[in-house]
């Protein structure tokens, strides 16, 4: 829906929404801090300041119950002095509470153990531009998620459904600068609609997220659920075992998720990673590539990491080859290699980790792995995952709101819910085809660009009591 019609169906007076404050505020905020920090003798000073804005509206049984909204401005300072540094923050920003902020960081600093490795703040550096703030989103009224929210009830009314789920929109902004000219700024707009439909004992569920809210249909989602919902009851009860499976793009994203720290350097040193002594080696199937691209149209991030260092796109997986991990510059510096924009504002014990990554798909639709499939199963979502086995990543957990028994290239019930027990390094190994990739989100793994999957050999140990 366009703007124009936005505001042509209120017929009423609604509540402006909260506006961000101009970015020369943060800046302003940032630059007391280094004047004070200066003036109290300290030789290196960091200043993050993150404005955020968040409203929500949720729903349960076909009726809104809760709008919430919330605004919030966070200054995070970091001192280092003689090689010891420390972090506070405040969400006070007169002189006297920066002032206070910075007495307790260096308060704090001078309990810590000197360390001689810590990377001294880093100077200007430039960023590539990126633009994630959509002001129709920044601007959604609650009455306008209310709208949206009603058609998704008003469907399950219609179908004999109850619908429960929630419709949120935000908008954020941070600033980073330092006492040696480093200035960096973004902000982003995001909002999220999320829908579960339930008939009977039988339920769906669909959910959508985006910069820009428009880019996704809350009633078609909606639809998606409703019908799943509907061809859910009276799911057959099938034996445990090896299974083809056709993920849907969140259940793809729930798995594949848990591998994100596995990339960094540090857990890899650290031998906390599943591909310790496995870089460069072919550990996936050669129609699987991954990258971190916060460049990526579908992707949302801020163009520099923790440190203030440029985000870099980097390959991670190439056409199965583990090809390249991302670094902060602590690890990087060990490595004898550059940092590549993913580190964790410091001090941090986990150096970093690739927040955007990008699965390469293919042009396979879900319709067409069914088509192709003998027997195998749909699954829309994952559930209650958790990490049994860390260097093999085998994880276990459920799968959630329509699973279905497909046999003969067609869909022929509804199927009583697994718990798995699955490698997600075998999985990546028995790909058989790939959709087209796009941004997906879910509730056990933050959003990627991931395609629907087609796997063979998936195992599910047990049938669940739902």
């Amino acid at each position: 829906m366009s703007p124009r019609k936005r505001q042509s169906t209120s017929k009423h007076s609604v509540a402006p929404v909260p506006a961000l404050r101009p970015e020369r505020e943060l800046h302003q905020i940032g630059g007391s801090v280094l004047r004070l920090a200066k003036l109290r003798g300290v030789p290196e000073t960091e200043v993050h300041i993150d404005e955020n804005i968040y409203a929500l509206t949720r729903f349960a049984n076909n009726t809104i119950h809760q709008h919430v909204a919330e605004q919030g401005l966070v200054v995070s300072i970091r001192t280092a002095v003689d090689g010891r540094t420390a972090r506070v923050t405040t969400n006070r920003v007169d002189e006297d509470a920066l002032r206070s902020a910075i007495d307790d960081c260096l308060s704090l600093a001078s309990h810590q153990p000197k360390d001689s490795k810590l990377p001294p703040l880093l100077g200007k550096q430039k960023y590539r531009a990126v633009r994630r703030f959509h002001a129709p989103t920044a601007n959604l009224s609650a009455d306008e998620r209310a709208r949206a929210v009603k058609g998704a009830c008003q469907l399950a009314e219609k179908r004999g459904q109850v619908a429960a789920g929630i419709f949120s929109s935000g908008q954020n902004q941070s600033v980073l600068v330092n006492s040696r000219g480093l200035s960096a700024a973004y902000r982003h707009t995001n909002a999220t609609f999320s829908v579960t439909m339930q008939q009977g004992s039988a339920a769906s569920w669909a959910k959508a997220n985006a910069v820009d809210f428009e880019q996704f249909d809350p009633l078609l989602l909606a639809r998606i659920a409703s019908d799943k919902a509907a061809r859910a009851e009276n799911p057959v009860e099938l034996a445990a075992g090896r299974y083809t499976v056709i993920l849907e793009p969140s259940a793809v994203l729930d798995l594949v998720g848990f591998l994100f720290y596995d990339f960094a350097a540090t857990a890899v040193a650290d031998k906390r990673s599943c591909l310790s002594g496995r870089v460069g080696k072919a550990l996936f199937g050669k129609n699987i590539t991954i990258a971190d691209d916060v460049y990526h149209p579908q992707q949302c991030g801020a163009p520099f990491d923790g440190e203030g260092v440029p985000r870099q796109r980097v390959v991670l997986v190439d056409r199965g080859a583990v090809k390249n991990l991302v670094y902060c510059r602590r690890s990087a510096k060990q490595s004898g290699t550059r940092p590549t924009g993913h580190g964790f504002p410091l001090p941090n014990e986990y150096g970093e980790a690739p927040f955007n990554l990008v699965v390469e798909g293919g042009k396979a639709s879900v319709e067409e792995m069914i088509a192709t499939t003998e027997r195998g199963l749909l699954v829309t979502r994952f559930w209650y995952i958790r990490e049994v086995d860390p260097y093999e990543k085998m994880m276990t957990g459920m799968t959630r709101d329509g699973l279905f028994l497909v046999e003969k290239g067609k869909i022929v019930s509804a199927a009583r819910n697994f718990r798995f027990n699955q490698s997600v390094l075998e999985m990546l190994r028995n790909v058989e085809c790939l959709g087209p990739a796009r941004r997906a989100t879910g509730e056990e793994a933050f959003e990627m660009v991931v395609p629907p999957m087609k796997i063979s050999n998936f195992h599910f140990s047990e049938v669940t009591k739902f």
